[in-house]
């Protein structure tokens, strides 16, 4: 075992670990993919392992490398904050809020608050499961979502904080029969076809948390679609197949859509904060206590159990 390790070394290991791909890490590295391939197979000498299985279809990590992984994450964070604390300087933090007008944008509105010197920046993409792949990949720093639905993998490799129990809805064109009732019962949508992001890779843990909830209720989920971007394309894509989309009653309404909430009884859906589990930024600490602050404040975690539906989800 050598005394010294070159931080360039594990990055591109770490980088090669997060892509399992070696063509698109020497592109995040701004390398060509031999030098990439190079710096993995020195490192790999000097601790005498092999990291990596490759393969002409595939790269995955050896059992040595899924080893390495987590300390090599943890070396380069704090080279990262050292090079911070000698500069004076912090990087921007990046969150993904999924939607505007979501309780993830009061969060962060607070965060702000309490960082003022900080920078966080959002952006608005759908799915915490995409999401997740961003932030262990370093492309993205925090997310907010339904953590039980990720893989083991992935929610293994990141830090996450509830923060509300979130009451599900119904977004349904404007003249269904449903969108004439105050509040939707859940054995209503029985003989539905509900969308619910089925066949995006992006949101595999909402399908999962509404195949779940739909379960033994006659609700189907609805087959795979292209996801509509953009509020005219989702204005076309509702008048066309008039599902029912399943989301949460703080969506924010589109055009010739009503949002109806679940009832009878209602059903939550529990969102957390979600990091990689290394990263120490000012700004995280910000969020996390921000969150914890509005859900103490709001009661979101205190929901009444009388009339709510809490089904198997994971926290």
């Amino acid at each position: 075992m050598p005394k010294d390790i070159d931080p360039r070394l594990l990055r591109a290991f770490t980088v090669t670990a997060e892509e399992l791909h070696f063509t698109r890490a020497a592109a995040r590295l701004h390398l060509a993919q031999q030098a990439l391939s190079r710096d993995v197979r020195r490192l790999e000498r000097e601790l005498g392992v092999e990291l990596f299985v490759r393969t002409t279809r595939r790269v995955a990590l050896t059992a040595d490398g899924e080893r390495l992984l987590p300390y090599a994450r943890r070396v380069l964070a704090a080279q990262n904050e050292l090079l911070a604390a000698r500069t004076g300087e912090v990087a921007p933090l990046l969150v993904d809020l999924n939607s505007e007008g979501m309780v993830s944008g009061r969060v962060l509105a607070r965060a702000r608050e309490l960082v003022p010197r900080h920078e966080l920046m959002a952006r608005f993409r759908s799915g915490l499961t995409g999401a997740a792949a961003d932030i262990l990949a370093g492309r993205l720093d925090a997310s907010f979502g339904y953590v039980g639905g990720l893989a083991p993998v992935l929610r293994d490799a990141l830090g996450h904080q509830l923060v509300r129990y979130e009451p599900m809805a119904v977004l349904l064109p404007y003249d269904h029969p449903l969108a004439r009732l105050p509040g939707v019962p859940l054995d209503a949508l029985a003989g539905e076809r509900v969308y619910a992001g089925a066949g995006n890779p992006g949101t595999e843990e909402w399908t999962e948390l509404a195949r779940r909830l739909f379960a033994g209720r006659s609700i189907e989920v609805a087959p795979p679609a292209p996801m509509a971007v953009g509020v005219e394309e989702f204005r076309r894509v509702m008048a066309k197949h008039r599902q029912p989309v399943l989301t949460v009653i703080d969506f924010p309404v589109m055009p010739d859509t009503v949002l109806r909430p679940l009832i009878d009884p209602v059903p939550l859906s529990p969102l957390s904060l979600v990091w990689r589990k290394e990263s120490r930024h000012p700004g995280l600490e910000a969020l996390r206590a921000a969150a914890a602050e509005l859900a103490a404040d709001e009661g979101w975690l205190d929901p009444d159990p009388a009339d709510l539906l809490l089904p198997l989800f994971l926290h």
